[in-house]
């Protein structure tokens, strides 16, 4: 009779728990298997973005985000910005970032990406610093607080919804391939153990505030030329200097 009780007692234990469990060991969430990128379509995750074997970064025709997700718990990230300089127009700065890791759904619904801490890598390109751009290994994980996956009532498509730690939004993203273009789910180039050749000798700098590492640069020389978004700004003004000069001309002729 005890033997019996302490059975059901026991199953009925197990049923309350066995869900929380579920919950928790959640890796990956099948909606959001595939490749999602922002409205201008131009910055795709996978070889078009990074080549690992010449390890060089491949700039878009326009800024974008696109992030990949596998069934199995693996991300990719693409990211391409340019921050505009009111102050000097000309030397807009333009951002190009590259990670790729493992991911975890909490029980809560956040979703935390970590990436392989060797295989990141970060772009600065800066017209005003000189004629070179600079090229460093990053990493920072990544906290959402949620996501949300809906079809966008106007472009009819599902859209992805990412919501940093702090509530923010990301731009909206679009499901491109249901597929992920992604590059190889494992380290593409790690550093080599203390004398092999390589650049396993640049140093490692930490950011205690944002947590993110840097290394000193891979290529001191490395170059990606960069599309002059002001071109049409600047003809335009120089179009209204020459009227105005050709106005004044005619006035005093």
């Amino acid at each position: 009779m005890m033997l019996a009780v302490f059975t059901l007692l026991f199953s009925i234990f197990a049923a309350c728990l066995s869900p929380s469990l579920q919950v928790s060991a959640q890796v990956a969430d099948p909606r959001l298997t595939g490749t999602w990128t922002t409205k201008s379509k131009k910055v795709v995750t996978g070889p078009d973005f990074y080549d690992p074997v010449s390890d060089r970064l491949k700039e878009p025709s326009h800024p974008g985000i696109s992030y990949s997700f596998t069934n199995d718990g693996f991300f990719e990230e693409a990211y391409y910005r340019v921050v505009a300089n009111p102050t000097v127009p000309e030397c807009s700065k333009a951002i190009m970032q590259f990670q790729h890791g493992k991911f975890n759904i909490q029980a809560n619904g956040s979703l935390v990406l970590t990436p392989f801490d060797v295989d990141g890598r970060q772009l600065v390109s800066n017209p005003c610093a000189g004629g070179n751009a600079a090229y460093y290994r990053y990493n920072q994980s990544e906290l959402f607080e949620r996501y949300e996956i809906l079809i966008d009532p106007f472009h009819k498509v599902q859209r992805l919804n990412l919501y940093r730690f702090d509530g923010s939004p990301v731009q909206p993203m679009y499901l491109e391939l249901k597929s992920p273009q992604m590059l190889p789910t494992k380290i593409l180039n790690p550093i080599p153990a203390p004398g092999e050749s390589g650049t396993g000798k640049n140093k490692v700098k930490r950011d205690s505030v944002d947590e993110i590492e840097f290394f000193e640069p891979l290529n001191k020389d490395a170059f990606v030329r960069r599309k002059n978004f002001l071109t049409v700004d600047r003809w335009w003004w120089v179009g209204v200097i020459l009227t105005s000069v050709g106005g004044v001309a005619m006035f005093y002729s």
